[in-house]
């Protein structure tokens, strides 16, 4: 089941400190209440049949002068839960929460050592943009 989170609970914390350690090796501490306090990240959780979160997907919608924008973030599946559609059931469903705020088109990234995750992205639609990435280090 996928659902939407909407107000910090402890077994989401629990889950994405489980979950963020096996997308990133340098992200920090998830901060659940500062994500949902934002307003602008729209927070997907998988969970299995007996209730557990085995995935999660930040969806980032954000207004500027040139429309709605949004951004597919922090996409992970539990490595148990791997190659059961989860990911591609938070992927459907922030596409459609994209829609329904009116953006006109979703983006994301993925490293391409994440063979299973761009293949995903493609089955659903998405094409590889030419396009320059840059990154500022703080």
């Amino acid at each position: 089941m996928i659902r939407q989170v909407t107000e910090t609970e402890p077994a989401v914390v629990a889950a994405l400190e489980r979950l963020v350690p096996q997308l990133s090796r340098t992200a920090g501490r998830p901060n659940l209440d500062a994500v949902l306090a934002g307003g602008a990240v729209r927070l997907l959780v998988a969970e299995d049949e007996s209730g557990e979160i085995v995935g999660m997907l930040s969806l980032v919608l954000f207004h500027t002068p040139g429309g709605v924008h949004a951004l597919i973030e922090d996409v992970v599946v539990d490595a148990a839960a791997r190659g059961l559609g989860l990911g591609r059931e938070l992927t459907v469903e922030a596409l459609r929460l994209a829609g329904d705020a009116g953006a006109r088109h979703v983006d994301l990234t993925s490293r391409p050592s994440r063979e299973a995750a761009n293949a995903l992205y493609r089955s659903l639609g998405f094409v590889e943009r030419e396009t320059n990435a840059y990154r500022y280090e703080l």
